[in-house]
């Protein structure tokens, strides 16, 4: 097939993990016979240095015409201005509204052989496979706030709002994808205190009893999913929730799997490309030493083979190729437990060589 990729590497380790993940995409279409075109443009803080804006408008227009775009990491201490115009941050949020990527999803599965890589007891995190459907264009993040005078100097508000169809359409597609594993759904939320949690609550238990009976369906309360995850993460299998709760949740479950250098999103709307990336950030203090763990990103390219290219056998062929990579003991410095380590460019060709 032909299929057109956007590339924003972004800041810090970005561009090094994106190279990585270029390359095993470049490799898939040469092994499978696909033609695959790149094009690289400016988001986050160096978008910000050279032309203003966190997301310029060339950049979102090419987006919009690709079929999938990978993403490498917004931010750093750099446009940590909090009284700055505008922040790294911002043009992925513009991103994310502007291509309609309501739906995150971040699989947190362990790897046998990097159980002691996770600060958690291994026979807590063994086998672990959960899949989190955040909701991302909704809540907190994206209702009013501001700032206003107040007598003691200042108050500040952010607003969580959330309507019933972008509640449902979400949840939809969260129990869609559980028919194909264990058919269990979990919603996380805070119904107990917020107005907004009761309505997701409402929503979604109606959904998922006129719609998916025959999925096993439970409510958790965040504060106890908080605990859960490092208690007992291997009972659960699909979890949806809401923008801020996933956020902070599935940085917390990445320690299951021992580093953020491992977990691997997707971004997906009802329609047009998705957005694909590792979960991790900047990592502004290891940024052009040529450390960075390359793997969620190159798992990310899978992701993106599988929902935005239909390609199931080439997505396949990438993440076994990550575990025999593992498996041979390979290791960055962040999964490495102190041990012998190598470096982002070699673990990218230990996965080619593993995939050709």
């Amino acid at each position: 097939m032909k299929a057109s990729v956007v590339l924003l590497p972004g800041d810090g380790i970005g561009p090094e993990v994106v190279a990585e993940g270029k390359r095993v995409l470049e490799a898939v279409a040469e092994k499978f016979g696909h033609q695959f075109e790149f094009s690289t443009h400016p988001i986050g803080g160096n978008a910000i240095d050279d032309f203003g804006t966190a997301l310029p408008d060339d950049s979102l227009a090419a987006c919009k015409t690709s079929d999938a775009v990978l993403l490498g990491a917004v931010g750093g201490p750099k446009w940590d201005d909090p009284k700055a115009k505008t922040r790294p941050e911002a043009g992925l949020l513009a991103l994310r509204k502007e291509l309609g990527l309501f739906a995150n999803l971040r699989p947190i599965k362990t790897h046998a052989k990097l159980l002691d890589a996770s600060p958690l007891k291994t026979e807590l995190v063994r086998d672990v496979d959960i899949l989190f459907f955040r909701e991302l264009t909704g809540g907190l993040y994206f209702g009013p706030s501001g700032r206003k005078p107040h007598s003691s100097g200042e108050e500040a508000f952010s607003t969580m709002l959330y309507n019933t169809e972008e509640i449902a359409r979400i949840v939809r597609m969260a129990a869609e994808a559980s028919k194909t594993r264990q058919k269990r759904v979990t919603l996380v939320d805070k119904a107990n205190v917020l107005e907004v949690s009761r309505l997701w609550r409402q929503v979604t238990t109606q959904i998922m009893a006129e719609e998916f009976p025959e999925i096993a369906f439970d409510v958790v309360l965040v504060d106890a999913m908080a605990m859960y995850l490092v208690s007992r993460p291997r009972d659960f299998d699909v979890v949806v929730t809401e923008n801020m709760f996933g956020d902070i949740l599935t940085d917390e479950g990445s320690m299951i799997t021992g580093s953020l250098g491992m977990l691997p999103s997707a971004s997906l709307g009802s329609s047009g490309p998705g957005l694909y990336e590792p979960i991790h950030g900047s990592a502004p203090t290891i940024a052009g030493k040529g450390i960075a763990n390359p793997l969620a990103t190159i798992l990310a390219c899978a992701m993106l083979l599988r929902h935005s290219l239909g390609l199931e056998n080439e997505a396949v062929a990438v993440e076994t190729a990550v575990n025999r990579v593992l498996d041979q003991g390979y290791r960055t410095a962040d999964i490495s437990s102190g041990g012998p380590s190598i470096g982002t460019r070699e673990m990218g060709d230990h996965v080619l060589k593993n995939l050709a």
